[in-house]
């Protein structure tokens, strides 16, 4: 159908509904004039009159009154739909879609969250988990979580979350078997526990830095996982030394499941940051996660 042809069947509903030009007109805006020249068109297109019009009043005929029972139904679910729309400019509230890494997800994203959702019954988000670097655009995602030196430089970046540090760890009956490393190199006869993810294709290296001397080691072992929480957990277990964000280990570290070695070769790293195209239209539900989430020092 044709714009104009809609625009007409909204002006006819409008004079329908009020029986009356003047009153339809007021309703849309425009002038009685123009309304009746609206429904004139619309009537000449059709081949029947719609509209019974005498000097004092305004009433249907029987094939306007088959169009308005026809049109005003959709017409008002339309209108109705819209200004829910409408709403959703004004208050936080539909579906927002992060993806994410798994420390990330736990340490800083739900805890987060566990605050703001029962605040805002009308807001969802959901959390997609992945290892890999995932295109937010083609994906359809609002927004990403990652480390801020990780971030492409056409995304607008907040961060949300402290600097980072890596640790290199594995469980006391590992290093009783065998003596714990005090130079990177030193990794050449440990049994590590490799990381694999999906963007990067090969094996993560780990990096290490001191006084200013950065290196990155490629280590060996009997286990290559793509999820820090199966590494976590088979450091744990003694099957080898991993290398893992100082937050998602720090508690079995306290809890002395885990040594840690190499520490001062772990300097200090951008933490992570939220991530999304645009500020442009930006909705109050993706501004009230960027408010809530940034990272205040």
């Amino acid at each position: 159908m044709a714009r104009q042809n809609l625009n007409d069947l909204i002006a006819f509903r409008a004079v329908a509904l009020e029986r009356s030009f003047t009153r339809g007109a007021a309703q849309m805006g425009v002038s009685p004039s123009a309304l009746s020249h609206a429904i004139r068109s619309l009537e000449e297109r059709l081949g029947v009159r719609l509209l019974t019009r005498t000097t004092r009043s305004v009433s249907l005929t029987e094939a306007g009154e088959r169009l308005l029972a026809a049109i005003g139904p959709h017409v008002a679910e339309i209108e109705a739909q819209l200004e829910a729309l409408g709403e959703l400019r004004d208050k936080p509230a539909g579906t927002i879609r992060i993806t994410t890494g798994g420390d990330a997800a736990g340490t800083i994203l739900w805890p987060a969250l566990a605050r703001i959702l029962p605040d805002y019954p009308d807001l969802t988000v959901e959390i997609s988990v992945n290892a890999g670097f995932v295109d937010i655009v083609q994906a359809r995602f609002d927004a990403g979580v990652r480390l801020g030196e990780t971030i492409a430089q056409d995304m607008v970046a907040v961060r949300i979350g402290p600097d980072m540090r890596m640790a290199a760890v594995a469980a006391p009956a590992y290093f009783a078997l065998r003596p714990p490393p005090s130079t990177p190199q030193d990794l050449a006869a440990h049994r590590c526990i490799n990381l694999r993810f999906p963007t990067l294709g090969g094996l993560y290296a780990w990096e290490f830095e001191k006084d200013g001397r950065a290196l990155n080691v490629r280590v060996e072992g009997p286990l290559i996982v793509n999820e820090i929480a199966i590494a976590l957990q088979a450091a744990m277990d003694g099957a080898g030394v991993a290398y893992l964000p100082e937050s998602y280990v720090r508690a079995a570290i306290d809890a002395e499941r885990l040594t840690r070695v190499l520490e001062d070769w772990c300097p200090a790293f951008p933490g992570y940051h939220l991530y999304f195209p645009s500020r442009r239209q930006q909705s109050p539900a993706l501004a009230l996660l960027v408010e809530r989430l940034r990272f205040k020092v």
